[in-house]
């Protein structure tokens, strides 16, 4: 566990450690989200593979399928019926 003082506005500075562990560099955006009472500090990267993950968890991918392909059929189907 490691211990940073806020400082003025706020402001907390990541610990190299943890920029490191987390891939960060200087202009990256981090994502701060509340969970039970903590902060967790996670990065775009990090939050679109989890997506990616839970996605795929769901619709597993097939050789030679596209969803995007499906979606946009379904899409032009539904505008044929209007």
């Amino acid at each position: 566990m490691l211990q940073m003082k806020m400082s003025d506005g706020g402001r907390v500075v990541i610990p190299a450690e943890i920029r490191r562990s987390l891939g960060l560099k200087e202009g990256d955006t981090v994502l701060f989200e509340l969970r039970d009472g903590e902060v967790v500090i996670t990065t775009r990267r990090a939050r679109i593979a989890r997506a990616q993950a839970m996605f795929q968890a769901w619709c597993p991918r097939e050789e030679g399928r596209s969803l995007v392909d499906e979606f946009i059929a379904e899409r032009r189907r539904e505008a044929e019926r209007e």
